[in-house]
């Protein structure tokens, strides 16, 4: 079984930032979980809006604790708008219904945590995330 390391967790947060800025996207604030939701790493471009962390944080937070992906999360929460409130009331606020929250998973597959991204477009937030996840040496999963 694999799990997440703080040396992964960092590179995927400097990778991402990098992304960002390289691709001149607004700057961006980048949170990295385990599988139990808890925060390994997380960093923010200067200028990043205040809210972003929390942001960042309840994208990555949502798909690891739903165990679906952003896509996934968006779809239920337009087909079943009663379920997505109940969930985001349960889940102190900490889910987001948009791209920008991706899987992390080693090669076989598995799920080691999940990062989110805030501060541009949704889909831009996700392609950060996924050139962060990639430098890492680890699989994206957006459901894309």
């Amino acid at each position: 079984m694999s799990s997440l390391t703080y040396d992964q967790a960092q590179t995927i947060v400097a990778e991402a930032l990098r992304h960002g800025a390289s691709a001149g996207y607004k700057p961006l604030t980048v949170a990295v979980l385990d599988t139990g939701g808890h925060l390994v790493a997380l960093g923010r471009a200067d200028g990043s809006g205040f809210l972003r962390p929390d942001v960042a944080i309840a994208k990555a937070h949502g798909v690891i604790g739903l165990m679906m992906d952003s896509r996934a999360i968006a779809q239920r929460a337009s087909d079943s708008p009663e379920f997505f409130t109940s969930v985001a009331a349960l889940a102190g606020g900490k889910v987001f219904s948009v791209p920008g929250g991706v899987f992390i998973t080693d090669a076989d597959g598995e799920v080691i945590g999940a990062a989110g991204a805030s501060g541009d477009a949704s889909t831009a937030d996700e392609e950060a995330v996924v050139a962060g996840i990639e430098a890492a040496g680890l699989v994206a999963r957006t459901g894309a």
